[in-house]
Formats: C-alpha cells, sequence, structure tokens
C-alpha cells in the first residue's frame, strides 16, 4: 500500500486499515503457498529410497521435518482465512474475549491476532493453571 501504515491518529479499523491489513494477509498467505511449492517440488526431485541406511535415515528425517513444517504452515492458513472473514464480518481488530480495540502494534506484528496482549496472557494463564493441575 505505497508506504502506508495505520497510525493511531485515525479512526480504528478504517477502510484503510482494513486494506491495509487485508493486503498484508493475503500477502503472507501467497508467501507460505510459494514456499510450500518450492518444498514440493524438492521433494519430488528427491529420491525416495537410498541404498546407504544413513542416508536413508537422514532423508526420513528431512521428510518428517517438511510435512511437519507443512501442517503448521496449513493452520497458519487457516487462522489467515479466518482473519480475512473476520475483516469481512467488520470484527477484525478487536478482541473476542473483551471486545477492545487490539493494538495496531500487535495486528501489525501478529495479523492474526484474535485477543488484545492482555487478554492473551490471561488465556495462557489460565491454560497454565489448568495444565499444571
Amino acid at each position: 500500500m505505497n508506504g502506508y501504515r495505520p497510525s493511531s491518529d485515525e479512526p480504528f479499523m478504517n477502510d484503510r486499515q482494513q486494506d491495509y491489513f487485508r493486503a498484508k494477509l493475503h500477502a503472507w498467505k501467497d508467501a507460505i503457498h510459494r514456499e510450500a511449492q518450492g518444498t514440493l517440488s524438492h521433494l519430488q526431485s528427491e529420491p525416495l529410497r537410498e541404498a546407504d541406511l544413513t542416508d536413508r535415515a537422514s532423508s526420513e528425517t528431512d521428510w518428517s521435518i517438511e510435512l511437519r513444517t507443512r501442517d503448521r504452515q496449513r493452520k497458519l492458513i487457516s487462522k489467515i482465512d479466518a482473519a480475512l472473514r473476520r475483516i469481512d464480518d467488520g470484527e477484525y481488530g478487536y478482541c473476542e474475549v473483551s471486545g477492545e480495540p487490539i493494538s495496531l502494534a500487535r495486528l501489525e506484528a501478529r495479523p492474526i491476532a484474535t485477543m488484545t496482549v492482555e487478554a492473551q496472557e490471561r488465556h495462557e494463564r489460565q491454560e497454565k493453571v489448568s495444565r499444571d493441575e
């Protein structure tokens, strides 16, 4: 968006901010898809069975890591799609717990954020307590 950065001097989640975050989310999603295509091409070009057991173990480890990465990226794309839906629904940028605006700095750093920092910290403390019980 030609150097535009959302600012607290303008109305929160105005059309320009929504367009900015929509473009940011689409660019992130496109980058993930491009990376996935590169990985897929690389995996398809690699031999499936090396004769040497050490080479085979190394290849299988590489495949396992790539598949775990792909799974994390698939989940990330799902979160990006959910953020794009929230923009379309007019809910983007607002905490799903408190309804308060999420800071622009947090959205800039983590455009898929669904909670304010405070709500996220409370949520993580509650998760830790329930795990420790």
